[in-house]
């Protein structure tokens, strides 16, 4: 189960750090089910705690009380684009140490300096190789 460090305490000379017993969380975000359903079965098998949002502003609406430690995010959906989700996400003081991943099917370089311009650490392209996914995820939770 991935871990992640929850705080530092001093005690005199010394640093105690304690490591969190509860799994690192991940929302993803895709109109598509079957993408949604992939993706939780990759992310649980590692160990990572899912939560699911079918477009930009139910993910929106669930990040008023939800703080994820990354966030994997389509382009196209419905109404609101990926783009303008991560543009929110990134004024959102709660979430500015949540990683952002698009995970899309918009490939060109015109698309890729959109993600980054909107807020995201990553950009993948559909269709993907689980085992590049998962050891994206994996190297943002050990180096952020």
């Amino acid at each position: 189960m991935p871990y992640f460090y929850t705080e530092f305490k001093i005690k005199t000379n010394q640093i105690t750090v304690h490591i969190s017993d509860s799994a690192a969380k991940i929302l993803v975000v895709d109109d598509e089910p079957n993408i949604i359903v992939a993706l939780e079965y990759l992310l649980q098998r590692e160990g990572y705690e899912v939560f699911k949002a079918y477009n930009g502003q139910d993910a929106l609406d669930m990040l008023v009380s939800l703080v994820p430690d990354v966030i994997v995010l389509d382009v196209t959906m419905p109404g609101m684009d990926g783009f303008e989700v991560a543009r929110r996400i990134r004024q959102m003081p709660a979430l500015e140490l949540a990683k952002i991943i698009f995970l899309t099917a918009k490939g060109t370089q015109r698309d890729k300096e959109s993600g980054y311009a909107s807020g995201a650490e990553y950009y993948m392209i559909k269709p993907f190789e689980n085992e590049v996914f998962v050891s994206t995820v994996n190297e943002i939770m050990v180096y952020g």
